[in-house]
């Protein structure tokens, strides 16, 4: 059996897609679901899954190991970022390299860094009257959304289109792809 780990700061849309994909994928499963955020909509989504839900705070992500070493303990496979917002400290890195995934609702390397997540990509591709934006799944490194491309997927953004029209395209292209290719991933990774 493979196990993930899903990280999620937010409501957990990409999350609750992802399980429920791997409710039938045979010998893999979402083993944790792990938050610093306590009022996050992702605790609500992994309890009505039956999904175990770890909260944490800044402290023991950054100043400890325990994340890292309850990880490695439970012979996890694959973390998968889903909506976390926070960097993944070195060590955690290190641990599971090529092992870590995240989404980032841009085409990067456009539109990626330090505060750019959720809204803010929105409002930037808007902004800079881009004609297309879309997804990218990416490998974690020590950096803000650096690390290797994995996958793209885009959509024709129009000059008539708001923030939030673009976010209701890219969350489409998320829920459309990240499972499928969260599992492909996973069938890549030997034990």
């Amino acid at each position: 059996m493979k196990h993930i780990v899903l990280f999620a700061s937010g409501s957990g849309s990409n999350a609750e897609k992802i399980a429920e994909y791997f409710t039938d994928v045979p010998n893999a499963e979402i083993s944790l679901i792990v938050s610093n955020n306590p009022k996050a909509g992702v605790i609500e989504r992994a309890r009505k899954l039956h999904i175990p839900v770890l909260l944490f705070d800044r402290t023991t992500f950054y100043d400890t190991d325990r994340i890292t070493q309850l990880l490695l303990n439970q012979d996890i496979d694959l973390i998968v970022l889903a909506g976390f917002m926070w960097l993944m400290p070195t060590d955690l890195v290190r641990a599971f390299p090529n092992k870590i995934v995240n989404i980032h609702p841009a085409l990067l390397p456009k539109f990626g860094g330090k505060g750019m997540y959720g809204h803010f990509v929105h409002e930037a591709v808007a902004a800079a009257g881009e004609t297309e934006s879309g997804i990218t799944i990416h490998y974690v490194n020590e950096r803000y959304d650096e690390g290797q491309i994995i996958f793209q997927a885009t959509c024709a953004v129009s000059h008539t289109d708001t923030p939030d029209d673009i976010a209701r395209k890219v969350q489409a292209l998320e829920h459309a792809h990240y499972p499928r290719v969260v599992a492909d991933i996973l069938a890549s990774i030997t034990k």
